[in-house]
């Protein structure tokens, strides 16, 4: 089962994917992580990668397939893989099903989870970060017993940059700008799942699992 994991951020797609990962024992492939593994291990196509790295430069998307050939190709990938943060544009997708087609491999289904945008400001600027020991807690689902106060090391709770409601729809758009046509792409190829990723981890976990 070869599986695309889409979501906007906050949606819980790192949540929902662990639970992929068990029913299915496939692995959860973040290109982030494939990434830096690369990098670190100072593989070829890392070697490449850290060149345009090093220049604050994007990394082409040729370099990020020819990592995934490589990840495909590892055992635990034999029964099928998640995908998490690739592809992000057309380009990318297009890309992938050259790599897959290539290599005798598609895409079974796209999973989108899909949360009111409003209701995604609402967990993301409830989340607050401690200063000392970085413990990071939600007022709506998971406050501290003081307010404002860490549990862990009665550090100073406060709330990232990146957790304001600005800051969270500036992500969203972005989000939606890019996503949009990905999700078109894939509905015409007929592969494209909607989950309603609103309510109790448990719930939505359930529509993830029924939808496949």
């Amino acid at each position: 089962m070869n599986i695309i994991l889409i979501g906007p951020p906050g949606v819980g797609k790192g949540t929902q994917a662990k639970f992929l990962v068990e029913a299915y024992n496939i692995p959860q492939i973040s290109t982030g992580d494939m990434l830096r593994a690369n990098v670190r291990e100072a593989t070829p196509l890392g070697t490449e990668a850290k060149k345009f790295m090093n220049a604050g430069q994007l990394v082409p998307d040729s370099v990020i397939l020819g990592m995934m050939k490589s990840r495909f190709s590892e055992p635990d990938c034999d029964a099928g893989y998640i995908l998490d943060g690739f592809p992000r544009t057309i380009p990318q997708a297009e890309g992938l099903e050259d790599l897959l087609n290539d290599m005798g491999q598609q895409i079974d289904s796209v999973l989108v989870l899909d949360v009111n945008h409003e209701e995604i400001i609402k967990r993301l600027s409830s989340r607050r970060s401690c200063k000392e020991c970085d413990t990071v807690y939600n007022l709506l689902f998971d406050p501290t017993t003081s307010e404002g106060i860490c549990d862990k090391c009665e550090g100073m709770l406060y709330q990232r940059d990146d957790d304001k409601p600005e800051t969270i729809r500036q992500r969203l758009d972005v989000y939606t700008n890019q996503t949009s046509p990905l999700i078109s792409f894939y509905t015409q190829k007929g592969l494209v799942k909607k989950i309603n990723g609103a309510g109790k981890i448990d719930a939505v976990k359930k529509r993830m699992l029924s939808a496949l």
